[in-house]
């Protein structure tokens, strides 16, 4: 059954595909062999709990299927009350995951690799593979202390 553009537009508007994300991230991460636990409510300022087997790691995790002059834009921000909208940093999270829904594309990020940015572009479809954050794409293995490596394609 095909998708008319009534229903993309409805199947990537961000609660939805927020809430896609969300289950897909259940699927990848359990795929990749860890535990992965959501914390009660939405008070948090992180979305997941997952156990590499050897730590527990907070996880916010992000979704955008806009592309916006060939890049994804994800803002990398949550609410303070009384201070208004704040960058995550270490003591909110540990890692950020990006999903780019459309493409089923993943980004994993240590906080400390982007933190204070408060927005990143993504790239996934331009062949030249300089940009800064490539080397995070697919990198599930930073939940095992494996260290990024650049994604070829």
């Amino acid at each position: 059954m095909g998708w008319n553009a009534a229903d993309r537009r409805e199947r990537w508007n961000p609660k939805r595909c927020g809430e896609l994300s969300e289950a897909a991230f259940l699927l990848k991460a359990t795929e990749q062999g860890f535990l992965v636990a959501k914390p009660w409510g939405d008070s948090e300022r992180y979305d997941f709990i997952v156990d590499s087997g050897t730590r527990l790691w907070r996880v916010q995790l992000k979704s955008t299927a806009v592309l916006d002059d060939r890049a994804y834009q994800v803002n990398t921000i949550h609410k303070v009350y009384g201070k208004g909208q704040v960058g995550y940093n270490a003591d909110d999270i540990d890692m950020l995951v990006v999903h780019i829904p459309p493409l089923d594309v993943w980004y994993v990020l240590p906080v400390e690799v982007y933190a204070p940015n408060t927005h990143l572009r993504l790239y996934p479809n331009i062949k030249v593979r300089l940009r800064r954050w490539e080397r995070y794409r697919e990198a599930w293995g930073l939940f095992t202390g494996r260290p990024a490596k650049h994604h070829l394609r």
